[in-house]
């Protein structure tokens, strides 16, 4: 499963280390951030004189990305982006495993909690009462 890519391209400076472009552009063309980076970093350092002046120009005219689309879901959606490249956006498989065993075991504590109360005389009690 692989993360949605979006349409429209945002600075994001909540998860940037500067301005927050390459984590925009990391975004809109579904590539990890850091495979950026290092691209915009190394095209700096080997002088190419027009890397700048474009992160300065995508700073200034990119809007920041939209709160209500950078705000994590709802704790009711479960879903884990696992990628099958290294330049994709995801978790590598193991680390996905061990979030999916970790989330599983939160479910099942979380039931078993629900069915101690629901196999308990208190909620039998309460039951009765209420019927009458």
């Amino acid at each position: 499963m692989s993360l949605p890519k979006s349409t429209e391209l945002y600075r994001i400076p909540e998860l940037g280390k500067l301005a927050g472009v390459c984590a925009g552009l990391g975004e809109r063309f579904g590539i990890e951030v850091w495979l950026i980076r290092i691209g915009a970093v190394s095209a700096f350092f080997l002088g190419v004189p027009f890397v700048p002046v474009l992160y300065v120009a995508a700073w200034l005219l990119l809007d920041k990305k939209p709160q209500d689309k950078t705000t994590p879901r709802s704790g009711l959606d479960h879903t884990v982006a696992v990628k099958s490249k290294i330049w994709q956006p995801g978790q590598p498989p193991q680390e996905a495993l061990k979030e999916l065993k970790t989330q599983f075991r939160q479910l099942e504590l979380r039931l078993r909690g629900v069915e101690t109360f629901v196999t308990s005389t208190e909620f039998n009690l309460s039951r009765e009462i209420d019927k009458l």
